[in-house]
């Protein structure tokens, strides 16, 4: 969320102020050439960040204007834990390992002529660096990486594709985890994404899957 104070003020921010400059000059802490200079202010404001000064020095409760910054889950909170298992195998096969689950310092997936999907949309990491090395031979090895897990590829492939679709050159993520890929994929495929986002019913926003 950005500062709340670059934020735009509504209309009813606006006479919530007006409000107090009004009882503050029927209290006589304002005279009328201060209040009809404030208002004037009030009503011209375009941010919180404008607001907020103006009811600041008169002793009484400021309004409830300013927006409360959301907050999320520090991606710190994603490290810690005992660990799972740390070889997922896949032979002519399906191996699937995602929700709540724990993520060893290292994991190797291996696909032959099957899949491998290792979805880290809802994992915590037993430490704050771990190694995913995935191999696919005529087989498919997805990796589903949340926003905030820096995730860093370094696949190769031959006759087959190691592909990463997670931005490039995105910044590391302060305090969160980190998660290199290596590995090869020979006529088959390794592919490191980020969670798809689909729309709900009624509301305005995108939720993530997984």
């Amino acid at each position: 969320m950005p500062d709340p104070r670059q934020m735009r003020a509504s209309d009813a921010d606006r006479e919530k102020v007006a409000q107090v400059l009004q009882q503050a000059h029927g209290e006589g802490r304002l005279d009328l050439h201060e209040l009809d200079e404030r208002l004037a202010a009030v009503y011209s404001a375009k941010t919180y960040g404008e607001l907020v000064p103006l009811t600041a020095d008169l002793g009484v409760p400021a309004p409830s204007v300013m927006p409360v910054p959301m907050t999320r889950n520090a991606p710190a909170s994603r490290i810690g834990g005992t660990p799972g298992s740390t070889v997922s195998f896949a032979f002519w096969s399906g191996v699937e390992r995602r929700g709540e689950w724990v993520m060893p310092p290292t994991h190797t997936a291996v696909a032959v002529m099957g899949g491998v999907e290792l979805d880290l949309t809802r994992a915590r990491f037993s430490q704050g660096e771990t190694t995913i090395n995935a191999y696919a031979l005529m087989g498919a090895v997805e990796i589903i990486v949340p926003e905030d897990v820096t995730v860093r590829v370094s696949g190769i492939g031959f006759m087959g594709a190691f592909e990463d679709a997670t931005h490039k050159g995105a910044p590391t993520i302060p305090g969160g985890p980190i998660v290199n890929i290596t590995g090869f994929a020979m006529m088959g495929a390794v592919e490191v994404k980020r969670p798809k986002k689909k729309k709900l019913k009624g509301r305005s926003h995108d939720e993530l899957e997984g």
